[in-house]
């Protein structure tokens, strides 16, 4: 944290002179600073922001996310804090919300919401698409299930945006490796097809491959990476290369093609799924 500092503490302290601060450093929120040759990264701006906030705001959103090890974080994303404050700078997002001690942890250092509180507020706070991925890579990073989170929503019942954060916190799945997995997933739901099984194992006892999402009915699975282990062909798994395949709805098209091929009408596929 000795990168990022607030300028007048450092002034009443003797460690800086104002010319030092003004020519070696600059400011990245008011009277916080880092070393002027320095690219602001995420990390920084949170302990920034957390500092602006005098010390008393709690991290929350995506900065908590990429605190709690969550991958695919936008670097240039806004800091969320829980606190109170009418007009925070450019680049920081108060919430003036509710949060009881049992939803906040320290890392680092730094007070930030639990992975359930973090996922509630990931699932309230943006449209479901944008959600999803994003729920996804903190269920991937700390565990955290729906199940997990439902105690909060119970606690925050009639909460303004809690009714949009139900779907998305429903579709969340650490099984997801990557934003893209989740917008497939998302899209082979919206095309009526149940939810798909995400990153499981095929074996015959002897051989294993890894399957990122499909079908294990009718044997109909996704792959991400450069190629299908020939295992699983041999196995008479269909296996859709979506490595190359940008539009999520094209996946949906051939997973829906082979779906029939096999004889699984998408009403039998559900039935299957509820079983």
């Amino acid at each position: 944290m000795d990168d990022v500092f607030i300028g007048s503490e450092a002034l009443v302290g003797g460690v800086l002179s104002r010319g030092r601060l003004r020519w070696n450093y600059r400011a990245i929120f008011p009277d916080v600073y880092i070393p002027k040759e320095a690219t602001p990264s995420l990390s920084h701006r949170t302990i920034g922001a957390w500092l602006w906030s005098g010390r008393r705001g709690v991290i929350a959103g995506l900065a908590a996310a990429a605190l709690h090890g969550a991958r695919w974080v936008d670097e240039s994303a806004d800091v969320e804090l829980i606190w109170r404050c009418g007009r925070p700078p450019p680049g920081i997002v108060v919430r003036n919300e509710r949060i009881e001690t049992d939803e906040i942890v320290k890392i680092a250092g730094l007070p930030v919401t639990t992975p359930e509180r973090t996922a509630l507020d990931l699932a309230k706070h943006a449209p479901r698409d944008s959600a999803v991925p994003r729920l996804d890579a903190l269920a991937r990073a700390t565990g955290v299930t729906v199940s997990d989170v439902l105690p909060l929503v119970d606690r925050y019942r009639g909460a303004r945006g809690l009714c949009r954060s139900i779907p998305a916190l429903s579709l969340m799945d650490g099984g997801s490796q990557s934003p893209r997995e989740s917008l497939v997933r998302l899209a082979l739901i919206d095309a009526g097809f149940p939810a798909p099984r995400t990153e499981f194992t095929v074996t015959d006892g002897a051989t294993l491959a890894l399957v990122a999402m499909g079908y294990e009915a009718p044997m109909v699975g996704v792959e991400f990476g450069t190629g299908t282990p020939e295992f699983l062909v041999r196995a008479g798994w269909t296996m859709i290369p979506a490595a190359d395949v940008h539009n999520p709805h094209v996946i949906v098209y051939l997973v829906r093609a082979a779906v029939i091929e096999r004889g699984y009408p998408l009403w039998r596929l559900q039935r299957l799924s509820r079983n």
